[in-house]
């Protein structure tokens, strides 16, 4: 179960930053205790790969914070973030982890399985950030971009490691990460619908042809 849930914690932050949850895994298993990752995945730790998660990690907080450029950048992550939430489901169940000493073998003889979950678990997490941001930096002129970006960012720092060191929370950071999308496209249709009650209220002005017909 803790198996479980560590993965589900690491995909799902993949939804919001690919980088984060992969350059947690492969610091913690190539400098602390946290995590130790079985050989298929050890790659994860390797400084070459580290460096380059880096690079892309901090080209990508740049540009998730520019109004639509975060838009573009969201697009060319749709096969990012998925592929990054296969790698961090598979790697998660298998990790032996602070609080997983030993991890079962849910998917010893289907090791696609995992991966196949968590490339759908980042998916929809990703399809929420997609989807909602270009509404808000609409009804916001932009300012929602390097708010909501910030938010995810520490949303995916938090929802990592609480799936390496406690697990069981993970249930709540997912269901907290539901009801804040939630709320956030709730409110955005609220504003949208008052931002165009009020269009519809302000009168035209009279035609000055007509005014100067009828005088």
């Amino acid at each position: 179960m803790l198996e479980l849930l560590t993965g589900t914690g690491l995909a799902a932050a993949a939804g919001l930053n690919a980088y984060i949850p992969l350059l947690l895994v492969g610091l913690s298993s190539r400098f602390l205790d946290w995590i130790q990752l079985p050989p298929a995945w050890a790659w994860l730790e390797n400084e070459w790969v580290l460096v380059v998660l880096g690079v892309l990690f901090v080209i990508e907080i740049i540009a998730d914070k520019i109004p639509v450029v975060d838009t573009v950048n969201d697009w060319i992550q749709t096969v990012v973030r998925p592929a990054a939430g296969g790698i961090l489901f598979g790697s998660g169940t298998s990790s032996e982890t602070v609080a997983v000493t030993d991890p079962a073998e849910f998917f010893a003889s289907n090791q696609w399985v995992p991966i196949v979950i968590g490339i759908v678990l980042s998916l929809v997490v990703h399809a929420g950030k997609t989807f909602s941001r270009p509404a808000a930096n609409a009804v916001t002129a932009g300012v929602a971009a390097p708010v909501l970006s910030t938010l995810e960012d520490i949303t995916s720092v938090v929802l990592s490691l609480l799936a390496i060191l406690f697990p069981i929370l993970v249930i709540v950071g997912v269901v907290g990460l539901a009801v804040g999308l939630v709320a956030l496209f709730r409110r955005m249709r609220r504003k949208r619908r008052t931002d165009d009650a009020i269009d519809i209220s302000i009168p035209e002005p009279p035609d000055a042809d007509r005014v100067v017909d009828g005088a």
